[in-house]
């Protein structure tokens, strides 16, 4: 099935985004940050029970679905950064955390052009392509219109001291 493709593995070594977005609704829009806070939250979050960084929020910007997964109320959001700093894992970073709104919205119903994410990404981090999940190759699914590369997170990964 044909869906918005991104790799993070080579999106997340950009220093600077220099993706353009044909967001309808907001001509500033950089649909890109959307995408890597939502594909971040769902592959990279440690999901902590007791959650920090919704702790953390004063604004109530932060809280967790059903599945544990974080969801961000931007228009709640100040930018404070305050859910970064809780983080004990570090994975929520401060560039996903703007203050002005940014929205991707798949670009559905864009016909057979190319979305100009696609188009201006220097590095080809960003595609339209017929993907299926293989966790084996490090592809997951996420939600009905994107696919994510990037290595996901599990409590496996956790490496502890060994005890002496």
């Amino acid at each position: 099935m044909k869906m918005l493709f991104i790799d993070l593995d080579i999106c997340n070594k950009c220093t600077d985004c220099s993706v353009s977005c044909e967001y309808l609704y907001h001509p500033q829009n950089n649909g890109v940050t959307s995408l890597r806070e939502y594909a971040t939250f769902v592959l990279y979050c440690r999901h902590c029970e007791s959650a920090p960084c919704v702790n953390s929020c004063y604004h109530n910007a932060l809280e967790k679905d059903p599945e544990g997964v974080l969801k961000r109320y931007n228009m709640r959001c100040t930018s404070c950064k305050s859910c970064a700093i809780a983080c004990p894992f570090g994975t929520i970073l401060a560039d996903f955390i703007p203050y002005l709104d940014s929205r991707c919205d798949f670009c559905i119903g864009a016909g057979n052009k190319f979305p100009s994410c696609i188009q201006a990404c220097p590095h080809k981090a960003i595609e339209i392509r017929d993907v299926k999940e293989s966790p084996e190759d490090n592809i997951y699914i996420i939600g009905k219109t994107l696919a994510v590369h990037t290595k996901r997170w599990t409590r496996e990964d956790l490496q502890l001291p060994k005890k002496k």
